[in-house]
């Protein structure tokens, strides 16, 4: 039998203008494979996160509330929803579980009483530092084989791109 070898395909290049209007040249499609791959990148992330986590037994949902009350302990219940882009009863759901935990307390605000605060409970924030760890192990594996300073610039890169979509966001709204 004689089998047709096939040949490699030429991607066609196209040119689009960049900001400061020169011409820059990429392969057709480009930007689809790098929506595609962002996209892959950050749910293969969230899923590696998962597994890390698992042994702490705590849920995405528990552990997303966490962090952000670690960087910002004593947030308003309404105002933390906001920022996780979840319903008041479904937020409330998960603090009432968290609180069942022994990981978080709510708390009256000074101001309002009819707004209630979250605060991390002793116990929450020795969970954080414990998922502070494995977190770090995980992001070694995942940056394995990247130096120092490609590690730099991926970060500098995604906090463009992480700017220019929020610049994005806050256009369309």
């Amino acid at each position: 039998m004689n089998q047709k070898a096939e040949l490699p395909t030429r991607k066609k290049k196209v040119s689009t203008p960049t900001s400061n209007g020169a011409p820059q040249t990429h392969e057709e499609g480009w930007d689809q494979r790098l929506g595609f791959l962002m996209h892959d990148v950050s749910r293969l992330r969230r899923t590696a996160y998962d597994g890390y986590m698992k042994p702490l037994k705590i849920t995405r949902s528990q552990w997303w509330v966490l962090i952000y009350l670690a960087r910002h302990d004593g947030m308003i219940q309404s105002d933390l929803a906001k920022l996780l882009e979840l319903g008041k009863a479904a937020l409330g759901g998960l603090i009432d579980r968290l609180e069942a935990s022994g990981l978080v307390r709510r708390g009256a605000d000074e101001t309002d009483r009819r707004a209630k605060r979250i605060y991390l409970s002793a116990a929450g924030t020795k969970l954080i530092r414990d998922m502070q760890v494995r977190s770090d192990e995980m992001n070694e594996r995942i940056l394995q084989g990247l130096s120092a300073e490609e590690r730099e610039n991926l970060t500098d890169l995604l906090t463009r791109v992480k700017r220019n979509l929020q610049a994005i966001v806050r256009d369309n709204e």
